[in-house]
């Protein structure tokens, strides 16, 4: 047994920490030369104006008054279903030709993806929208 080490009977293989000791941190959490931020467009945001920041969001709320007013509209009644979608429908191709009309630090909120991933999809579901509200009476 003298040659027997003195944590042989534990089943792990590092020394014992007690449970208000901390994990050791990650290799990107609290390193301390970043300050930048990581995506193009969040570096926009943070160097522009307050004014450009404020004008960041207009876009994006108008599309959302938008759909509000469209859904809105539907919940009005079955006779109203249709124009509501088409409202709805009609915000969403507008959040479309706006995202592909200004640049990502005036589109805002606008911004997800790449460009062309972003216009697409808010054009397909424009679209898609509107056509159900065509196939509405």
């Amino acid at each position: 047994m003298a040659n027997r080490p003195a944590n042989a009977g534990t089943h792990s293989a590092g020394p014992q920490r007690g449970p208000a000791a901390a994990p050791p941190p990650v290799h990107h959490q609290g390193f301390p030369g970043r300050t930048a931020p990581s995506s193009a467009a969040s570096a926009a945001s943070a160097t522009a104006s307050p004014a450009a920041q404020v004008l960041a969001w207009l876009p994006y709320l108008i599309v959302l008054a938008g759909v509000a007013v469209g859904l809105y509209v539907a919940w009005q009644g079955s006779q109203q279903a249709g124009h509501g979608a088409a409202v709805v429908g009609g915000a969403l191709l507008a959040a479309a030709a706006a995202r592909l009309v200004l640049p990502p630090r005036y589109a805002g909120l606008l911004v997800t993806r790449g460009k062309a991933l972003d216009v697409a999809a808010l054009a397909v579901f424009g679209a898609a929208v509107l056509g159900v509200a065509a196939s509405l009476p």
